[in-house]
C-alpha cells in the first residue's frame, strides 16, 4: 500500500495523542475505566474476523483480562471498602509481575519461532531485570495508580525489543505499534515520571489490542508492510542484545542496588 510520509506522520501523532489520553483518563476516571475494559473482553465474537492463531488471541486476552485485574486492585485501594482487603496485599503485584514477564516470553518466543535469536535473548534478559514487587511496585496517590520504580534505561530498552519484535513479526503493524510505544515514553521523560511507564504501558495496549481486535483501522491509515527489511531485522537485533547485555551486567552489578535504596517520587 502506497502510504505519502505525511500520512504517517499524522496519523502516528494523532494516534499518539489518543492513547495519551486515554491513559490519563484510565487514571483519573477508574470507575468508567473498569466499566470499559471489562465489556471490551465481551466483544471476542468480534475479533473472530481479525485475530489468526495463537498468538494474536493470546495477547490480547493476557493483556486485556490483567487490566481489567489492574482495575479492581487500584479500585479497593483508592476506595478503602471492607470485604476488598485481600486486594491491598502484596499478592496482586506479584501476580501483574509475573504477566508482565509472560507478555515478554510470549513474544521472546515468538522472536525464537522467527529466527530473530538476538532479539528473543534480549526480551529473556528483559525479564530478570524488571524490579520486584517487594521494594519497587505499589498502589499509590490520589487516583490509586499502579507504581513501579523502573530504571529509565529499563523502560528504553523494552522500548526497542518490543518495536524490533513487531518489526520482524508484522512489519505491517510497525507505525501503530510506535504510538503505544511513544505514550509511556512521553510520561517517562517529559512528564519525569519513569514510575508511570508501566502504568501507561499496560492501558495504552490494552486500549490498541481490543481495537485491533475488534476492527482493523490501521492497515488502511498506516500500514508500514512497506518498511519490511531482513537486514533492518538482523542488525536491530544485534544492537539490541548488546546493549541488553550491558545492561544487565550493570544491574546485577550496581543498578539493582541503587533501584532499591533510591528515595520514592512522590505521587500526584
Amino acid at each position: 500500500m502506497d502510504i505519502p510520509v505525511w500520512q504517517y506522520i499524522l496519523s502516528i501523532a494523532v494516534y499518539t495523542a489518543i492513547l495519551y489520553v486515554v491513559h490519563e483518563l484510565s487514571r483519573k476516571y477508574l470507575k468508567g475505566a473498569t466499566v470499559f475494559f471489562i465489556l471490551a473482553i465481551f466483544t471476542f465474537p468480534l475479533w473472530l474476523n481479525n485475530l489468526d492463531g495463537w498468538f494474536r488471541w493470546g495477547k490480547t486476552l493476557i493483556v486485556l483480562i490483567p487490566t481489567c485485574f489492574t482495575n479492581l486492585v487500584r479500585l479497593s485501594n483508592r476506595s478503602k471498602k471492607e470485604g476488598w482487603e485481600f486486594l491491598r496485599k502484596e499478592w496482586p503485584l506479584y501476580i501483574l509481575y509475573i504477566v508482565l514477564n509472560l507478555n515478554i516470553i510470549e513474544a521472546s518466543l515468538k522472536d525464537l519461532a522467527l529466527g530473530n535469536y538476538f532479539n528473543a535473548i534480549s526480551g529473556f534478559l528483559l525479564c530478570i531485570t524488571i524490579p520486584l514487587p517487594k521494594k519497587s511496585w505499589r498502589i499509590s496517590g490520589s487516583y490509586g495508580d499502579l507504581i513501579a520504580d523502573f530504571p529509565l534505561m529499563w523502560c528504553f530498552l523494552y522500548t526497542t525489543w518490543n518495536a524490533c519484535f513487531v518489526y520482524a513479526e508484522n512489519p505491517g503493524y510497525l507505525a501503530s505499534s510506535i504510538c503505544i510505544l511513544l505514550v509511556p515514553e512521553i510520561v517517562s521523560i517529559i512528564k519525569g515520571r519513569s514510575d508511570l511507564w508501566l502504568s501507561a504501558r499496560v492501558y495504552t495496549l490494552a486500549f490498541h489490542l481490543f481495537i485491533r481486535a475488534t476492527y482493523d483501522i490501521f492497515t488502511p491509515i498506516m500500514d508500514s508492510s512497506s518498511w519490511a527489511n531482513e537486514n533492518v531485522v538482523s542488525i536491530w537485533g544485534i544492537i539490541n542484545i548488546i546493549v541488553h547485555i550491558s545492561f544487565a551486567i550493570w544491574w546485577f552489578t550496581k543498578g539493582n542496588i541503587k533501584n532499591n535504596t533510591k528515595a520514592k517520587p512522590k505521587p500526584i
